[in-house]
């Protein structure tokens, strides 16, 4: 009896451990979507862009910006990112995919550590949802789903986001034109 107790004592602790390990490789990856699932819609496209761009890829990249103020700016954007990820599709008509394709992408996006900060829906133009995951008062991913009725995009940026500074991503890397609008800077009164 000693040894059926000492075997499941050490089996419920070797299943706890391995439950653990478990949430610790989920955290690990951060705000990384799984967006393998709408590979198949490749297929259907008449466009897809896919955009895999990890840390290692970021940084080297960050070497070959110039020494301007654009590209010091955009350096400075990139360089606490652990990736950046980017699935669009166009279609030539409508009604080649629907919400029963995305479904994989909102379901990681219900997990609690992901909020909605915006959601947009016209029934002409279709909709647009960006979430955002953080941790304590640092933004540490975000994602955008756009679908559209002949056109679906999702954009994940992995690490530490500005959002004041965001808007220098877009039209680079594959993420498209966000519509993120910066402030001008205020003018020195005379």
């Amino acid at each position: 009896m000693k040894t059926l107790f000492q075997t499941f004592l050490r089996f419920g602790a070797l299943s706890l451990l391995l439950i653990i390990a478990a949430g610790i490789t989920v955290r690990a990856q951060g705000g990384r979507l799984q967006m393998d699932s709408l590979d198949f819609l490749a297929a259907k496209a008449s466009q897809t862009v896919n955009v895999n761009i990890d840390e290692k890829l970021l940084q080297l990249t960050a070497k070959f910006f110039g020494n301007g103020p654009d590209d010091q700016e955009l350096k400075k954007v990139i360089s606490g990112l652990k990736g950046v990820y980017v699935k669009s599709f166009e279609f030539a008509n409508e009604g080649e995919y629907s919400a029963a394709d995305i479904e994989s992408i909102r379901r990681q996006l219900r997990d609690s550590s992901w909020s909605r900060i915006v959601g947009v829906v016209s029934k002409k133009d279709g909709e647009i949802e960006v979430y955002l995951m953080t941790n304590g008062n640092e933004i540490t991913g975000l994602a955008v789903v756009a679908v559209e009725p002949k056109e679906l995009t999702v954009v994940n940026i992995v690490g530490p986001v500005d959002l004041a500074k965001l808007a220098t991503l877009e039209d680079q890397f594959g993420i498209p034109d966000l519509g993120i609008e910066v402030p001008a800077k205020a003018k020195p009164k005379n």
